[in-house]
């Protein structure tokens, strides 16, 4: 039956905006019905579908033109909703505000009528859902929606838009998540905005403070929609139900042939009267009108493909790929990975010090070609580190441990290689010789001269205990090879908490005192170096290194001019930003299981991102500058006093650098057994509580158990490539960071805040990549380094399932993004003005 027609009271309208200072209303309103439709009715029957529909409906592709019209609809089977005025008004003046090439007029009406005139829906370029929720479109009405969205139109749904049509999947579909029921009660929250690209919210803060109510969602649209912003959950009282750190708020797809965008945002009046979120709304309304052009496919776990690449090494040899340790990419494409030095499972390892053949391994460099998918192996190194498994006393880390290319690589075949030679090792004194060494590649073949090696920095390693070699190294834009070096020291004789214990010993040489190598101002081990490798071979100091080597404290000679950064662990795997110079860097922490009131935390896998020289805490804080407990002779099991991180000193009787040490500098990112970022009360000393039941986790998206940092590189997007492989501009800047193992552990892409990066800040936004760079079976198990290609791609080293040796999983792997561009196309924006 027909009903009179509602018409929307202009001067209801006018004094709304007037309330929110945007002026008067020229809304040309196309008035309406109430809704048709019952609060909770039982689901519709069949309606038809968008083709059945397309017969009625003449929808230009894409609707609307350059004389840009945005629909407000904001029907609603229950009492209207408070916001529908003020989101009328604010989206009215952000339409008839800005450059004149963003301009757009507003209409509005509550009639859902208007999806089943064809005339007038496809005269809107996009079409804003401001509705209170319930089923408020009849079956031809949805089909007339979808066949809007089918000719390529725009959606923007409001806040309770979310529960509207509460029965269609394809509405579910469109809006891209379901609330689990009522928000939460109006509350001030913390906003992640991590899409720094998207004209929604590129110009909003990283760390955006709001009051608004908040949603939970019955299932998390992560990966399925992308996600250009999420609500920190430890910021407020979420309702029942919570999702936890990943808690989407305001997200976009292309969807069904058009585009669509939502905003849990935006459930009170006030909201709107905030100049950040009218901000937000505005490049929304740019995207979904085709205005402007956008990308809503970054975070799309379907468009990206992980594929093996290399093949399982024939029986007998290492012609794929050794033991996986480290992998650069040249400026081709090319890919040159290592192997440690784990001999084939078929090969006898020697671990009898008598014996000259004690540890000797190959530590093979391969060369994969993405233009020929083949694999050469391009040479071997004779190295110490095979020695298999077994306990502390046994194993060994040792053998060639990290690879970088020269800068002027594709001219001179130059290639750097860190390692441990097995001629150089002492079996008596149970010593071997770190070196960085530079060698030439025959760029048509692929082959290694090993006779071309010029040594440019050798240092001496005790090796007749494990672990902790380090071996990553990374250029800096000015020249300058950072080098990372482990504390080559024992974790058995500290009950896994600070590597702080001075007697055990080899003929005199500590293997359990890392106050020895990484608290040590005189020794090369435990730190990141920084050096600027000469055409000759040679090196010289940049300035701005911890040390020059020629400090006078002290009595002098207690420093090492390489210095850039001390107190680290095992730094396997470091990377410099080339276009911040700002130094990533991550390392495996002790192995306690849990925090102890006697001797301090739990072990933290750490990860840093450093601007300037400094000390980074190992063996006497970790963390945020959490410390552990002194113990010293003669009776190493009884604890001393606590570490000052502050001021820390160096009493070891195995020290020959420096006493008073150079203040610790607070970490970015540090996770234990308990999870990430694990915080505890303090007392007046500034001493941590360290009783689990008081912990407070600061990084809710890590959690540990058997863990393994593997830093990864922080992305830049190159615009000028015409890669049709390269990952989106979505990532550039931001940090990838992982884990070896792949079970609950990291495998996230981070955002730090500029104003506190290197000064101990927290991150501010983590993504998951957990379904891009996969885990699980069949995916990347053990990740043991990645890199992107100058083509865009992310090449990832899969370790394998055995230790110290190369199985059929060792393997590198290549992951691309198959999205495409931004949308709409170019050729179907409204105006080309505004591309």
């Amino acid at each position: 039956m027909q009903r009179a027609p509602h018409h929307r009271s202009r001067a209801r309208t006018g004094l709304a905006a007037t309330a929110l200072g945007v002026g008067a209303l020229t809304v040309s309103l196309l008035g309406g019905n109430p809704a048709s439709a019952r609060p909770f009715p039982d689901p519709p029957p069949d309606r038809p579908t968008a083709q059945e529909m397309a017969t009625t409906l003449s929808l230009p592709s894409p609707p609307g033109g350059s004389n840009v019209r945005v629909l407000v609809f904001h029907g609603s089977a229950t009492a209207e909703s408070p916001i529908v005025n003020a989101g009328i008004a604010v989206i009215e003046s952000i339409g008839l505000s800005g450059p004149q090439a963003e301009r757009f007029r507003t209409e509005a009406t509550d009639d859902p009528a208007v999806f089943t005139n064809g005339k007038k829906l496809g005269r809107y370029n996009a079409v804003v859902f401001l509705t209170g929720g319930g089923d408020v479109l009849d079956p031809e009405q949805e089909a007339g929606l979808e066949a809007y969205m089918e000719a390529g139109g725009g959606f923007l749904g409001i806040h309770d838009a979310a529960r509207t049509e509460p029965y269609s999947d394809w509405f579910t579909g469109l809006v891209g998540a379901r609330p689990t029921g009522a928000p939460s009660s109006v509350q001030r929250a913390v906003v992640e905005v991590g899409d720094r690209t998207h004209p929604a919210t590129k110009s909003l803060p990283l760390e955006w403070k709001r009051p608004d109510k908040w949603f939970n969602w019955e299932k998390n649209p992560s990966g399925s929609v992308h996600t250009v912003a999420r609500v920190r959950e430890a910021s407020y009282r979420p309702a029942d139900k919570p999702n936890g750190w990943d808690h989407p708020v305001s997200w976009c797809r292309d969807y069904d042939g058009g585009r669509s965008f939502y905003t849990a945002m935006g459930g009170t009046v006030d909201s709107f009267d905030e100049a950040d979120f009218r901000d937000h709304l505005r490049g929304a309304l740019a995207w979904t009108s085709r205005i402007s052009r956008a990308d809503c496919k970054a975070t799309i776990d379907a468009n990206y493909t992980a594929e093996r690449v290399t093949k399982a090494n024939q029986p007998g040899q290492n012609d794929q790929i050794g033991e996986p340790h480290g992998l650069v990419a040249a400026p081709d494409g090319r890919i040159l990975y290592i192997g440690r030095g784990g001999a084939d499972a078929g090969v006898p390892v020697v671990t009898d010090w008598n014996n000259p053949a004690i540890g000797k391994g190959n530590g093979e460099v391969h060369v994969y070609d993405p233009e020929t998918k083949q694999v050469t192996k391009a040479g071997a190194l004779t190295v110490f580190g095979n020695k298999g498994g077994g306990d502390e006393l046994v194993k060994n880390e040792e053998g060639l441990l990290g690879i970088e290319l020269d800068p002027d690589f594709m001219t001179n075949g130059w290639v750097y290689l860190h390692y441990t030679p097995h001629s150089e090792i002492d079996r008596d004194a149970h010593l071997g010789e770190r070196r960085v060494s530079r060698f030439t590649l025959d760029l048509a073949t692929n082959k290694l001269d090993l006779a071309s090696e010029k040594v440019l920095l050798r240092w001496p390693v005790q090796i007749h205990s494990c672990c902790h070699a380090g071996g990553g190294m990374s250029w800096d834009s000015e020249g300058n090879l950072y080098i990372a070096t482990g504390d080559t020291n024992s974790s058995g004789f500290s009950s896994g908490y600070s590597g702080n214990n001075p007697e055990p010993n080899f003929k005199g040489v500590s293997f359990a005192d890392a106050r020895r190598t990484s608290g040590n101002t005189n020794n090369l081990n435990g730190k990141i170096l920084r050096i600027h490798p000469e055409d000759d071979g040679t090196y010289t100091l940049p300035e701005g290194n911890l040390f020059t080597g020629d400090e006078t404290a002290e009595g002098g000679g207690r420093t090492r001019g390489e210095i850039y950064v001390m107190g680290v662990r095992n730094p396997a795997r470091i990377f410099v930003d080339q276009k911040t110079d700002i130094l990533y860097a991550g390392w495996v922490g002790p192995d306690a299981g849990a925090p102890s009131t006697t001797w301090g935390p739990a072990k933290y896998d750490t990860f840093a991102a450093i601007t300037k020289a400094g000390n980074h805490g190992w063996p006497y804080c970790m963390g945020n500058k959490q410390p552990y407990r002194d113990r010293n002779l003669p009776d190493p099991s009884k604890p001393l006093g606590w570490y000052n991180c502050d001021a820390p000193k160096n009493e070891s009787p195995n020290n020959d650098g420096l006493v008073t040490l150079p203040p610790v500098t607070g970490n970015t990112i540090w996770y234990s057994p308990q999870g990430g970022g694990v915080d505890y009360p303090r007392d007046a000393n500034g001493v941590p509580s360290y009783k689990q039941e008081e912990q407070k986790l600061l990084l809710p998206w890590l959690k540990g158990g058997g863990q393994a940092t593997m830093n990864g590189p922080v992305y830049r997007y190159d615009a000028a490539s015409e890669s049709a492989v390269k990952w989106p501009a979505y990532w550039d800047g931001k940090w990838f960071v992982g884990d070896f193992y792949d079970g609950d552990q990291p495998r996230h892409a981070v955002l730090t805040d500029p104003r506190t990066v290197g000064k101990g800040g927290l991150p501010v936004h983590a993504e998951s990549l957990k379904k891009i760079v996969p885990v699980g079976q069949g995916g990347i198990r053990n990740l043991m380094d990645w890199k992107f290609a100058p083509d865009g791609s992310l090449y990832v080293l899969d370790y394998g399932r055995g230790f110290f040796t190369s199985d059929k999983d060792s393997a590198l792997w290549r992951v691309t993004y198959k999205g495409g561009g931004a949308t709409p196309a170019a050729d179907q924006l409204a105006r080309k003005a505004a591309q």
